[in-house]
């Protein structure tokens, strides 16, 4: 299902496995074919939250940390598709949820675990806005130097893609496996075949 007749593919993994690469090279891609297509940025290199804990070393992940993300990463879909036929989303809000399993400390019966378990039951209702997710299972552990928003989780990349199948299982998102090994434009034309067989990309723009 479509945002307001928006097409919605979205791009998952876990961190450095080539996601955001990929989305600006799908939307390079369908743009050249006169597609009407954007695609969503990470949120978390704009938060203030993250950049407190990661580049100022100031406090640790925390709630109000998460659900800002969480927040951010739904509002960049919605305004993005406002006034496009096909988003490309780098993440799906079930990223982020992943993401604050691993890092926060939520026993059962806390405020922490009421409010994830909050965001686990939105993440199923909306998860029907996605037309396709696309799963990039490489794990790069090249980075580029002094990209401090990197360096916190680089170490929990296994953990974090391992928490990102489950919870997108858990939120009824199927996830597409892209094949590893392959290269940036190898990528695109595997991903824009698969869209292609499942009938959804838009057509270009008269």
């Amino acid at each position: 299902m479509s945002v307001r007749g928006c097409t919605v593919i979205g791009i998952e993994g876990t961190h450095a496995s080539g996601k955001t690469t990929l989305v600006h090279a799908l939307v390079a891609h369908y743009r050249e074919r006169g597609v009407h297509v954007d695609g969503t940025g990470e949120p978390a290199r704009t938060s203030p939250f993250i950049e407190e804990i990661v580049i100022h070393g100031r406090g640790s992940f925390d709630l109000v940390t998460e659900v800002d993300l969480f927040a951010a990463q739904l509002t960049a879909l919605l305004r993005t598709a406002r006034y496009h036929t096909m988003l490309i989303a780098d993440k799906t809000i079930a990223n982020v949820l992943a993401y604050a399993r691993v890092v926060l400390c939520a026993p059962p019966g806390s405020h922490n675990a009421a409010v994830l378990d909050a965001m686990a039951a939105f993440c199923r209702a909306w998860a029907h806005v996605y037309d396709a997710v696309f799963f990039c299972a490489d794990q790069y552990g090249q980075q580029p130097p002094g990209d401090g928003f990197r360096d916190k989780v680089l170490h929990l990349q296994h953990d974090v893609a391992q928490a990102v199948r489950a919870t997108c299982a858990d939120a009824g998102l199927p996830l597409v496996d892209v094949p590893t090994g392959l290269t940036v434009d190898e990528r695109v034309h595997w991903v824009t075949g698969r869209i292609a067989d499942l009938g959804i990309a838009p057509d270009p723009v008269a």
